[in-house]
């Protein structure tokens, strides 16, 4: 699902659940309450390049076959879309404050794009570009932590706005990201397995009989780079930082 359509597909939820009979909702008395969510990511890196960046691969030939191209002149990232499920753990405040705790296990790729203008050894002018895509694949926990304020209700419906920190751990196995064993054209950039980043974003309460729906879109940044120290490569040298942006949408069950 484009993320395009989701702004449409919540007004239509709303104005459906507005006009429906005036459901129960009970789970919003309760003090803690628990729940679960299915949520869609799409990720991409902000690319904070090196000084030098397009001069550093010639100190690599060495590492380079003579048929693969080289001469970069471009570093970038397009979004990789991934899913997760969790639950929620909400703690009620006030009639119009939550804290909520949202442990979510997450599938996502990050991806990485390069261009060579030329290649290796060859000075042609006519030289056709090529392209490398390295891909690193994720498997992480989030430990979300976001203050949920809301509006009050009306009929079955609900405004909301959040915001918070997240913890990230990353628990794929070490062994995808040793980079020791491989050629220099088949290195990846690694990624820490541990950061915070900091959210914030939209949803709606939709009150149906026996349950809460709550489609929520948000967006994610990291503090800090996710660049990690390693030994240089033709990859990883022209990059000086590494910050990871999260799109998602989600639907809470509550």
């Amino acid at each position: 699902m484009k993320l395009k359509l989701l702004l449409p597909l919540m007004c239509w939820f709303a104005v459906t659940t507005v006009k429906a009979q005036n459901w129960g909702g009970g789970i919003d008395d309760n003090n803690l309450h628990f729940g679960f969510t299915f949520q869609y990511v799409s990720s991409e890196y902000k690319i904070l390049k090196t000084k030098d960046w397009k001069t550093i691969d010639a100190g690599f030939e060495a590492g380079i076959p003579s048929n693969y191209p080289r001469g970069l002149s471009s570093i970038s990232s397009k979004p990789s879309s991934g899913f997760g499920i969790g639950f929620v753990v909400n703690q009620k405040v006030h009639d119009n404050v939550d804290i909520r705790l949202t442990p979510i296990l997450v599938f996502n790729d990050r991806l990485l794009n390069y261009r060579f203008e030329e290649a290796f050894g060859n000075s042609n002018s006519g030289q056709v570009a090529q392209d490398v895509q390295k891909k690193l694949e994720t498997t992480v926990v989030e430990f979300p932590v976001s203050l949920k304020i809301k509006s009050n209700r009306r009929n079955n419906f609900r405004a909301y706005m959040m915001g918070g920190v997240k913890f990230t751990a990353d628990i794929s196995s070490k062994k995808k990201t040793n980079n020791e064993p491989l050629s220099e054209m088949d290195k990846f950039v690694n990624n820490r397995r541990n950061f915070l980043s900091y959210e914030a974003g939209l949803g709606m309460d939709l009150y149906f009989e026996y349950f809460k729906m709550s489609p929520e879109i948000k967006l994610s940044y990291s503090f800090e780079s996710l660049k990690k120290n390693e030994a240089p490569h033709v990859f990883s040298t022209p990059i000086d930082k590494l910050m990871l942006r999260h799109v998602t949408f989600s639907l809470f069950f509550e």
